[in-house]
């Protein structure tokens, strides 16, 4: 099992338009892939109001390519999605 938080900081003058589409567009590019046993999302604290997270678990690294790409190790921003992005940061963790 691996987890991978994927986190964002967007541009702050379209987070209206941003946060219904990360709930929904870019939630449901993650959870329909076969492997992806958890999706969570998580929005923005007053020391970060302008960071998201989304965290997914997969059942194996195969399944993370599939979703991700071959070089999984980099973030997967959905069609459309890459206009609200200021910086993004990918990270993954291995289950003990």
């Amino acid at each position: 099992m691996i987890t991978r938080i994927y986190r964002v900081r967007i541009k702050p003058e379209l987070r209206a338009e941003f946060e219904p589409l990360f709930r929904t567009v870019a939630r449901s590019s993650v959870a329909r892939f076969a492997g992806c046993t958890q999706v969570t999302v998580g929005g923005p604290t007053e020391a970060e109001p302008d960071d998201y997270a989304m965290i997914s678990v997969w059942d194996s690294e195969a399944s993370l390519g599939e979703f991700a790409g071959s070089d999984w190790t980099i973030a997967h921003i959905p069609e459309g999605m890459e206009k609200f992005v200021a910086e993004c940061w990918v990270h993954h963790f291995r289950h003990m």
